[in-house]
């Protein structure tokens, strides 16, 4: 499910939508590795304090961020006040199947 920030510009919600349909779309490929999806999964469990605002250079989300925002980009901070980072772990949650494990 989208879960938009109230204060988020009409950008971030752009954002947001690019990269949770690339996560989405990233998560129902079933070429996409077990390991690395559940790796995401992990990531979008995570809370506020455990997250740390650490950069993640984690391939399938630097992409996704890169295509959505048509920028060079080699890391992403783990911040749900990203839109793109949450729009990208949020539609990987939503796009994996129900037999996957952590869901």
């Amino acid at each position: 499910m989208r879960d938009y920030d109230d204060d988020w510009t009409e950008d971030q919600r752009a954002l947001y939508d690019e990269c949770y349909a690339l996560g989405e779309s990233w998560a129902a490929d079933p070429d996409t590795p077990a390991e690395e999806l559940q790796d995401v999964l992990n990531l979008a469990e995570l809370d506020e304090d455990e997250l740390g605002e650490i950069d993640l250079t984690y391939a399938p989300l630097v992409d996704a961020v890169a295509e959505a925002t048509g920028e060079q980009v080699t890391s992403v901070t783990a911040d749900r006040d990203d839109p793109a980072f949450r729009g990208f772990v949020d539609g990987a949650r939503d796009g994996a199947e129900e037999t996957v494990f952590g869901l």
